[in-house]
């Protein structure tokens, strides 16, 4: 029943993104001007009804995590088999160079988290909003491989960021109580993007994460 229920959010997220990001695309190709944030990212009145709607719970089986249960960087529909980090990289980025179609070789990215613009490729790395254990340790340790391996590789939903290699590091998989961007303009986006990802998967999140995400809705959005 959970499975369904996931599966019948993300179609309705899926095509939403899906329009979005051929936009992106668009604007990408004849003048970017700005970085380019995720798809799907909610309005605040949708944020906010969703956030009313996760179950509040502790987290469990965290002693049981392992990353290789949620089988990531795989090739991902619609991206002429590239995997989903290099599509992040190609459609997020500016001028970016690849070799054999999906590998980026050179290009420029800004990780939104910080601020910060790079043009190393290694220093672009790819951040799960939601970290693989943060969604096991909230109800993904009861889903198949398969449903982790969709949680892992979506990018269709606002779950992938790109992220410099210090930024990614500093969050880690800390949660909104425990860890918000430098960056304060992308705070509101960043906690929206958060709430969207855990609705979409009905993962839970503990009393205290819920509390900082509204604060951080009524300050920064």
């Amino acid at each position: 029943m959970q499975a369904v229920k996931r599966a019948a959010k993300r179609a309705v997220a899926v095509a939403a993104a899906a329009s979005v990001a051929v936009l992106t695309v668009l604007v990408l190709d004849t003048a970017p001007a700005q970085a380019v944030r995720p798809p799907g990212i909610p309005s605040l009145a949708t944020a906010e009804s969703e956030l009313a709607q996760l179950t509040v719970a502790n987290e469990a089986n965290g002693d049981t995590y392992d990353r290789d249960l949620f089988p990531h960087w795989k090739a991902v529909t619609g991206s002429g088999g590239c995997t989903a980090r290099q599509y992040i990289l190609k459609r997020d980025g500016q001028n970016v160079v690849t070799s054999d179609g999906c590998q980026p070789t050179s290009g420029n990215w800004q990780s939104d988290f910080d601020n910060v613009w790079t043009t190393t490729v290694s220093n672009a790395t790819i951040d799960h909003v939601v970290a693989l254990s943060e969604a096991w340790a909230s109800g993904a340790s009861e889903w198949t491989t398969a449903e982790r391996q969709a949680f892992a590789n979506d990018i269709n939903s606002p779950q992938l960021w790109i992220a410099t290699t210090s930024a990614n590091s500093s969050k880690g998989d800390k949660d909104p109580a425990e860890w918000m961007p430098t960056n304060t303009s992308v705070r509101c986006d960043y906690v929206k993007a958060w709430t969207h990802v855990k609705y979409l998967y009905d993962l839970s999140v503990n009393s205290a994460e819920k509390t900082a995400i509204q604060s951080h809705l009524d300050t920064y959005c």
